[in-house]
């Protein structure tokens, strides 16, 4: 099985400042009140054939009772599987979703008998960067652009059914790419494709939208255990970010949209650059906010400076109190 970027960096933590976390703020994600969970939690739903992405999305509006739900990513109406979906306070997550890495299985169907060799020849061509023209009908614009394919595999051959599995980046068109595979084999087209992996969300996730209902229904009843099942925290759709961990005192004030300062860190994971893209968590582990870097791992674990620049809050104002500042 192949790996998506973030799964090949091994990261570890530097402390800057040791320290505990206060019992009387805030929750541990795992023991988060239910009603928490579906006001701030991301159901991955296996997204049946036919719906849209974005009716999918209001399906769960409606099983849950809540007002917003947003999906991250849109698969067309005949496309299956992982669809992350935030609710409520949660669909501000969808950006750093939209723009992981992506798996998918395909069903590839070739026009001409070729061997095996020229099938996979043909399909090795186009591992690393490749130049893409988004199908007519697209959400971008139609120009020629670069995408990333991080693995190939054909699982199997049986006559003219080629059946593969892709990683790529986000914004990748696996229609397109399965076009562009036949040019060279005297042609192909997609006959299905299941969405399989969205960043840090896979198939073992997976709930449909039954077990949902279902859920609910139990947590009606009083049993809350099949939605916790269903819904996960929404720590779960960053795992895939590189991340700094603040000190209790620095929560409240990012809550209110500041940016962070270095003494204001705790942790920090190694590798992060300046502009990266980082997830501000609690000693806890609670998501605070996401933030571009301004500074490298080493930087953070200093003096001084502003350390991230929040793009994102998640943390509400209140849960943490206002706090001498370190």
């Amino acid at each position: 099985m192949g790996l998506l970027p973030f799964e090949t960096e091994h990261r570890k933590i530097q402390v800057r400042k040791q320290a505990e976390p206060s019992e009387k703020y805030g929750f541990w994600p795992d023991k988060r009140p239910a009603e928490l969970l579906v006001d701030s939690g991301v159901v991955n739903i296996d997204k049946p054939a036919g719906p849209t992405s974005h009716q999918v999305s209001s399906y769960v509006k409606q099983i849950l009772g809540i007002r917003k739900a947003g999906h991250s990513g849109t698969l067309d109406p005949n496309v299956t599987g992982v669809l992350p979906i935030g609710l409520a306070a949660s669909t501000k997550i969808s950006h750093v979703l939209l723009t992981a890495g992506k798996e998918y299985v395909c069903l590839m169907h070739i026009h001409k008998e070729k061997s095996e060799q020229e099938i996979r020849q043909a399909c090795s061509q186009f591992l690393g960067k490749i130049k893409q023209l988004p199908p007519v009908k697209s959400a971008v614009k139609r120009q020629l652009r670069e995408r990333s394919i991080y693995y190939l595999d054909i699982l199997e051959i049986e006559g003219k059914d080629v059946l593969f599995r892709v990683g790529c980046q986000a914004g990748t068109y696996i229609r397109k790419l399965t076009d562009d595979i036949g040019k060279l084999i005297g042609g192909a087209h997609m006959a299905e494709l299941r969405r399989t992996r969205a960043g840090p969300f896979d198939e073992k996730s997976l709930v449909t939208l039954q077990d949902l209902a279902d859920a609910v229904y139990y947590w009606k009843e009083g049993n809350d255990r099949y939605l916790r099942h269903c819904i996960q925290p929404v720590e779960t759709a960053v795992r895939h970010l590189p991340k700094v961990w603040v000190l209790d005192s620095a929560v409240d004030s990012l809550a209110h949209g500041a940016s962070l300062k270095v003494p204001g860190i705790s942790r920090v994971e190694t590798g992060i650059r300046e502009g990266d893209i980082v997830a501000v968590l609690t000693l806890k582990g609670e998501l605070v906010c996401y933030g571009t870097a301004r500074l490298g791992t080493q930087g953070m674990l200093g003096d001084r400076g502003i350390a991230v620049k929040p793009e994102r809050v998640f943390m509400p104002a209140g849960v943490y109190p206002r706090m001498e500042k370190e």
